[in-house]
């Protein structure tokens, strides 16, 4: 088994997580462009957090994220900014989505898992199949 270790100056680890989070009510708005939108905004936001950004897909109504992380990432921070913002860019970008949301983009609540070096290829193809 081979791991995909980072290191920091008095550290060594392998932090990588799956992050789904679901549009408001549902809605079957996420279009091919927008998607590729919201990949686009995710990788400047990681950018800020030192995060890096694996791979992003999903459907109409809902997005993958997988990232990894160094050990003093602010998991909060860094979802609530990856959910603000990109509600915040999609809805400015595209009125029509602003006219049906509303107030609102994604749902309030999220899904966040780690997952295990030996799963992350796994976990890879299952977004890419999304």
């Amino acid at each position: 088994m081979e791991y995909h270790l980072q290191s920091g100056s008095h550290t060594v680890y392998a932090l990588q997580y799956h992050f789904v989070t679901v549009t408001k009510s549902r809605a079957d708005i996420l279009t091919d462009e927008r998607l590729e939108r919201v990949a686009e905004v995710t990788h400047e936001i990681a950018d800020d957090f030192e995060a890096e950004i694996k791979n992003v897909d999903g459907g109409t109504d809902h997005v993958h994220i997988l990232f990894t992380t160094k050990p003093t990432t602010d998991l909060t921070k860094f979802i609530n900014s990856l959910k603000g913002v990109t509600s915040r860019r999609i809805r400015k970008e595209y009125p029509e989505v602003k006219d049906r949301l509303e107030d609102a983009f994604w749902q309030s609540g999220y899904f966040l898992a780690t997952t295990g070096q030996v799963s992350i290829d796994v976990l890879m193809d299952y977004v890419d199949d999304q």
